[in-house]
């Protein structure tokens, strides 16, 4: 008889009349890696928050724990059970230190008192076990998305955990960083603790699963065994059918020089001693798709950031030209009016605001358009915001549906969709698909495609070289700050665009 850590049966939670989950089964073996894969929207998150007591009272269905029939409170009673989930977006305060992050909420006192001796020991135990050797006093604010992942972990096993979830825990990080963090949960199995993973990065789950079922619109399609498992296998039970291509055909019409930067200098907004990008020199051509590849802290986020308006640096110097004439763009209205747009890596931060509804974060940055003597037009913004969803193909139930319910595809396309309205001529994406499934991917793979083929310039910056080598037609490699190669697409290899974003001197033939 197969042992069981969790049986889900028949789990249905809906939102405002809208069924996202719908009879979902789920079971998940003692000791294993249980992948849990599905387009955005497919309720992968959801089952998760209705395991840990997120929605106690607002879901039909059966949760057995242990062989236990449960209905959790909220997180804290499935936390004692042994039951800890680590979501996307970590929640750790910058402000505070490690052992204050790791033991927030769990204190370590003696009548009232914290021990902070004790505190700091067990926090010791913790980083060693998770393998990360950092000063416990150490602000959280000073340590890379990657090790704070690590201390996300360390401070779900100061609960005791039996049960964890890690809901895409590879998705900010670079390759080095995700192989650590995958090897650290194949040592957890090895030690007899269960994992759950939500995770859009196929190669990995093919890697380190044990099982996997796949969710498609709020159901349980299949949960496949070991030897069934295969990247073609996941993608066509998530959409339905074999995906013969991951990138759309590509058939450029490049042009000439469009965008140029030349001698780029960025310092540190505080640090203003310290070169964030050092002496750049770039180029977009009309009809092309260029790609910046770069390990995490090379600066190719501040570099598209600070000719966006400034947005980031002080201290910048250098000059850039559109169609061979020198542009000064001095604030974010300035790029704007300039031609350029920029979207942010962090969708949910800085590039929607979530309070808002789709009609809003479409329009928000091209007002004027809609607007006449300073007075907004409802009737053009409402018909703005209702052609994009069609153009873009957003899945919503209507333009005034809040962008915080949405799934991460959709939030994705809603903020290109905000971009375009601007109707830029040089478009910077940052980590364009990051969170995303594959279908998902594909969709906004042909929104880029289809941009470049209208005359447009656009940069691709991405930690995924299988996305730099599949879109773009050149490729910048860059590290510490400067760009260290220049690949054409036919040229380039994962393992060559490796060897360059590592070389320590800039060198772009």
């Amino acid at each position: 008889m197969t042992d069981y850590i969790l049986e889900m049966k028949g789990i249905i939670k809906e939102f405002s009349g809208i069924r996202a989950l719908d009879q979902v089964n789920l079971t998940i073996e003692r000791g294993e890696i249980h992948a849990l894969c599905g387009e955005n929207g497919a309720g992968k998150s959801t089952l998760m928050n209705v395991l840990s007591g997120l929605y106690p009272n607002a879901y039909q269905g059966e949760i057995l724990y242990n062989g236990e029939v449960c209905r959790f409170k909220g997180l804290k009673d499935s936390e004692e059970k042994g039951i800890v989930i680590i979501h996307q977006e970590l929640a750790l305060s910058p402000y505070l230190s490690i052992k204050e992050n790791i033991f927030l909420g769990n204190e370590q006192a003696n009548r009232g008192v914290i021990d902070w001796d004790l505190t700091e020991r067990k926090t010791n135990e913790l980083l060693k076990k998770v393998g990360l050797p950092l000063d416990p006093d150490i602000l959280v604010s000073q340590i890379g998305v990657g090790q704070q992942q690590l201390v996300e972990i360390a401070k779900a096993f100061s609960k005791s955990v039996d049960l964890l979830i890690l809901d895409e825990p590879t998705a900010a990080l670079n390759e080095e960083e995700s192989e650590n963090l995958l090897a650290l949960i194949q040592e957890f199995k090895r030690q007899g603790i269960t994992s759950i993973i939500i995770s859009h990065k196929l190669n990995e789950i093919v890697r380190v699963a044990d099982r996997i079922t796949i969710l498609r619109d709020g159901q349980t399609i299949e949960t496949l065994e070991t030897k069934e498992i295969s990247e073609e296998r996941i993608i066509r039970g998530m959409v339905g059918r074999d995906l013969t291509s991951r990138y759309p055909e590509r058939q450029p019409a490049i042009g000439e020089v469009y965008f140029e930067v030349k001698d780029w200098t960025v310092h540190h907004p505080i640090d203003n001693q310290r070169i964030i990008n050092d002496r750049i020199d770039f180029h977009i051509r009309r009809g092309e798709i260029v790609g910046i590849a770069g390990l995490m802290g090379a600066g190719r986020t501040e570099f598209a950031m600070s000719l966006f308006g400034r947005s980031y640096g002080s201290h910048i110097s250098g000059h850039i030209f559109k169609e061979g004439k020198e542009i000064v763009v001095k604030d974010v209205p300035a790029a704007i009016r300039n031609g350029l747009a920029y979207v942010s890596e962090d969708r949910k931060s800085a590039g929607l605001n979530l309070l808002m509804d789709i009609r809003e974060n479409t329009t928000i940055a091209s007002l004027g358009k809609i607007s006449q003597n300073g007075v907004l037009d409802k009737e053009k913004e409402v018909a703005a915001a209702e052609d994009f969803r069609k153009k873009m193909r957003t899945k919503t139930s209507s333009i005034y549906q809040n962008v915080g319910h949405l799934s991460g595809g959709n939030q994705q396309k809603v903020v290109l969709a905000k971009w375009l309205m601007t109707q830029p001529d040089i478009l910077f994406l940052d980590e364009p698909t990051r969170g995303i499934d594959v279908g998902a991917k594909y969709e906004i793979y042909t929104i880029i495609e289809e941009m470049a083929a209208s005359g447009k310039a656009v940069c691709i910056i991405s930690s995924e070289l299988p996305e730099i080598l599949g879109m773009c037609d050149r490729i910048y490699t860059m590290n510490e700050g400067r760009l260290t190669g220049e690949v054409l697409r036919e040229e380039a290899t994962q393992e060559g665009l490796m060897n360059l974003m590592t070389k320590e001197k800039a060198g772009v033939k």
